[in-house]
């Protein structure tokens, strides 16, 4: 069997920076094209609710779920403590994609829009239903009450397994997404196919494509220093 990539670059460090340069760029996407964003609708905001739905998904589901699928690469300290921050960063992702769901939701009913039509959406709803889960399991075998030692360890590939695969649906939740939006978009004469916005958007999903590799590289590789990103989590 093939041993992992050794990286012999600071692999962490740059899917930090891109993870950073995509919440940057979904949130100047929001703001300096769309309009900003809102919880609701009025007429005298003008602000639409749909916005807040890709920035909170893509900096729950992409750029903190990524940070903390790196916690025990990337946190000092005990293995509990890098624990509790992979725990913690993963809740409050959750959190903000509870809330993103319910903007685009909000929005679909105001604007008599039906729901779960898309592929898009149907990968979004997936991977909510399976991060949640995967959450749920994690908080109750790794953290509390805790599991036996033996079936923490028997656990502890598929959780590995399940949080790479559930952070590639991320990935390709996210760029379908895009996709989606600026094909809606042309085809409402809102933007060109070659204008600005449309390459921001084709850039931006590119960026995600090159992080979700990055991070997955990241979770694999032993690394310059041979860390175990994981085996700790069950003991």
């Amino acid at each position: 069997m093939a041993a992992a990539p050794a990286v012999r670059f600071p692999v962490s460090g740059l899917v930090r920076l891109l993870g950073l340069a995509a919440a940057a760029g979904i949130l100047f996407w929001a703001v300096h094209y769309r309009g900003g964003m809102a919880l609701s609708t009025d007429e005298e905001s003008k602000l639409p609710i749909f916005n807040v739905h890709p920035v909170l998904m893509l900096i729950g589901l992409v750029t903190l779920n990524g940070e903390a699928l790196l916690a025990y690469k990337t946190v000092p300290g005990t293995k509990k403590l890098k624990k509790l921050v992979h725990l913690a960063l993963q809740f409050l992702a959750m959190f903000l994609c509870l809330i993103g769901l319910w903007a685009v939701w909000k929005f679909h009913d105001e604007r008599k829009i039906d729901h779960l039509y898309t592929l898009h959406s149907w990968l979004g709803l997936t991977c909510i239903i399976f991060f949640s889960l995967q959450w749920a399991t994690g908080f109750w075998t790794f953290w509390y009450p805790g599991g036996s030692r033996s079936g923490r360890a028997s656990l502890l590939p598929w959780h590995v397994f399940f949080g790479i695969f559930i952070y590639a649906l991320a990935i390709a939740t996210s760029v379908s997404g895009l996709l989606e939006k600026s094909i809606f978009m042309q085809s409402a004469k809102m933007i060109g196919r070659f204008s600005t916005e449309a390459m921001f958007m084709n850039s931006l999903g590119m960026l995600l494509v090159v992080l979700g590799a990055l991070v997955i590289l990241a979770i694999v590789s032993p690394g310059p220093g041979k860390i175990d990103t994981y085996r700790g989590s069950s003991e």
